[in-house]
């Protein structure tokens, strides 16, 4: 390998070049005099920062705002103006008032935080509805030199004022001065509705007047409660249409709706609501909500991702609508009292359900929650006053089914006897049953009176706000489930908890059907009878399973409620009911002349009666 040595020829050359950049550096230093009149002008511009010397080239921050105005202008047209003013900024007003805080960006002109000052999250968090980029309000417009624009991209000017106590923001996207786009938000004090204007201004000449402006909202809502997938079964899309109709997206990964003249569109969040209302309809709404809960074992932090598009109509070259926003709890009082058909949002149900609801169980438990130290004595006493309402109901049931207890005997020979000839045994059972005044569907009927009541409450407790985080005995909030032990793993349908008020539900349930159904077992296994022991054990067992996720509240009724039930039925058959007197009663109407059957009853008679020759006749 060849050794490497100093280049005497490189060193000299190098030696030379930088003794000849020293050289030029020293023949252009400026003189004493350069140096003066550089420092004059210095202080001069430092001066008069906005004005440029005659006949000097404009400065550097000069040249900048140029061109970024003339690429504002290029790439906005007339709204380029805005991204020249001084609120082109990403920077937020706040207003607030007692109950809602709102902030309002500058870029978009929408709300980018709205929180509740009086509510909390299962974790103790403030609830927001809106924060961290969670939601947009964006107007998508074409203008009249062709161009299509969306107000999320564009800057708004803020404006801070008072009207008497309310708290007024108006946000101008600007042409000029006096050319405007306008989103004006008034707030008013103790108020979760906001009054919301979209107005413009002198935009007729570039506004585009045959195309419709385009408004979309979205808005993915965070998880508020402890289980997820119990306030996700109660978070949708409701929306008002039509005048006066509601209707909703319901659950599942995906759902869409579209609908005629849309007066207001809601996204609830079973405990909390955010709703857009208008005074002028919208012509049409298409309404689209996503299920981002794919997996309950895994902690998140949405539940719904919700988008309404609807279209608001420019009129004599300018756009005019009167709306209002809410942010707020999902309280059927609070809704109610705006008298805007809000109340439709409360999932209380359909027809008599919901009128049952609305006009017996909110006012009567309205009632006890303010006479009563705890909305859980509230539920127990509610509870019993509707088992006392249902009593009579109840005995008429019980009732039944001693008389069918009493003739039991007769019907197991009935049975024997024509075992091999149904249609026979069909006839004389139906004789039995009217020689002895018994009807079998007279146990049924008392039931069926039941299940209104019955499931207008089962639609009541997850609505009622109230029980949001009020505590009873070992549950600390009666809206979600309560925990006395917490599982190292999860269980398919039931959870990773176990939840008490389920199982004394449960228990109770049990009890109560071993009540009811034990004077009928013996009937349980015969053909085209139910399997009266299965049927026994399933309802305890999907109230185990399923309730375990539920509103404790809900179980602590049902729990309560069965206790009740099982202490009326033993009263009953131990202290009213005499079964020997029933049975001297049912002899009796035996020996009692025949009464002329109705025309129904004669029809049955004489048809099963050609049945029974039809089959006579088949098997010759």
């Amino acid at each position: 390998m060849e050794e490497k040595k100093l280049d005497v020829n490189s060193l000299i050359g190098f030696i030379l070049i930088g003794g000849i950049l020293i050289w030029m550096l020293y023949l252009n230093q400026p003189t004493p005099q350069e140096q003066e009149a550089e420092q004059t002008t210095t202080e001069q511009v430092e001066q008069s920062p906005d004005q440029d010397l005659p006949g000097e080239v404009p400065t550097a921050t000069a040249v900048v705002d140029s061109a970024q105005a003339a690429q504002a202008q290029s790439r906005l047209g007339a709204f380029g103006y805005s991204a020249t003013l001084p609120s082109a900024q990403d920077q937020s007003t706040t207003i607030e008032n007692d109950v809602l805080q709102l902030k309002i960006d500058n870029k978009g002109g929408y709300i980018s935080e709205a929180t509740m000052k009086e509510f909390k999250r299962f974790d103790s968090i403030p609830v927001s509805l809106i924060k961290d980029g969670n939601a947009s309000f964006n107007l998508n417009f074409q203008t009249t030199d062709g161009r299509s624009l969306n107000t999320e991209d564009l800057y708004f000017e803020p404006e801070l004022s008072k009207n008497g106590e309310n708290s007024v923001l108006s946000m101008r996207l600007k042409v000029s001065e006096d050319q405007f786009l306008e989103y004006r938000y008034e707030l008013k004090p103790g108020e979760y509705m906001m009054d919301f204007s979209i107005r413009s201004q002198g935009l007729s000449g570039v506004l585009n007047p045959n195309q419709d402006v385009q408004l979309d909202w979205k808005l993915q809502a965070y998880r508020n409660a402890k289980s997820i997938s119990y306030e996700n079964r109660y978070t949708e899309i409701v929306f008002e249409y039509d005048g006066g109709k509601d209707d909703y997206t319901g659950q599942g990964d995906r759902a869409q709706e579209e609908e005629n003249n849309i007066t207001y569109v809601a996204y609830k969040q079973h405990f909390f609501t955010s709703i857009l209302l208008t005074d002028t309809p919208f012509a049409n709404g298409k309404f689209v909500s996503e299920n981002l809960v794919q997996d309950e074992d895994v902690d998140t932090l949405y539940t719904k991702a919700f988008h309404t598009t609807v279209p608001l109509e420019i009129k004599g070259g300018e756009l005019a609508y009167n709306m209002n926003w809410y942010y707020g709890p999902s309280d059927f009082h609070i809704l109610d009292s705006y008298d805007r058909n809000l109340d439709e949002i409360m999932p209380l149900g359909w027809g008599i359900f919901g009128w049952i609801n609305q006009y017996v169980f909110i006012p009567f438990f309205s009632f006890l929650g303010s006479v009563l130290p705890n909305y859980g004595i509230a539920i127990i006493v509610m509870t019993i006053v509707v088992r006392l309402v249902l009593s009579p109901v109840t005995y008429k049931s019980y009732l039944s089914q001693a008389k069918m207890k009493v003739l039991r005997p007769e019907m197991n020979e009935i049975n024997e006897k024509y075992k091999d000839n149904p249609m026979k045994k069909q006839q004389e059972t139906m004789k039995l049953y009217s020689t002895a005044g018994v009807n079998p569907m007279s146990g049924c009927v008392p039931a069926l009176l039941q299940l209104p009541i019955f499931y207008a409450l089962f639609q009541f407790f997850p609505s009622a706000f109230v029980l949001r985080q009020e505590g009873f005995l070992w549950a600390d909030d009666l809206s979600s489930y309560d925990t006395i032990l917490d599982l190292p793993f999860r269980i398919p349908f039931y959870g990773d908890h176990v939840s008490l008020f389920p199982i004394l539900a449960s228990v109770a349930i049990l009890i109560y059907m071993q009540m009811t159904t034990g004077q009928t077992m013996a009937n349980a296994q015969q053909p085209g009878m139910p399997n009266m022991k299965f049927i026994m054990y399933l309802s305890p067992i999907i109230m185990l399973i399923f309730f375990n996720n539920y509103a404790s509240g809900l179980s602590l009724y049902y729990f309560v409620s069965n206790l009740i039930t099982i202490a009326i039925m033993l009263v009953i058959k131990n202290f009213i009911i005499d079964e020997d007197k029933i049975h001297a009663k049912i002899e009796a109407n035996k020996k009692k002349p025949k009464k002329k059957k109705g025309r129904f009853a004669q029809r049955m008679q004489e048809m099963m009666e050609e049945a029974e020759r039809q089959q006579r006749a088949k098997n010759k």
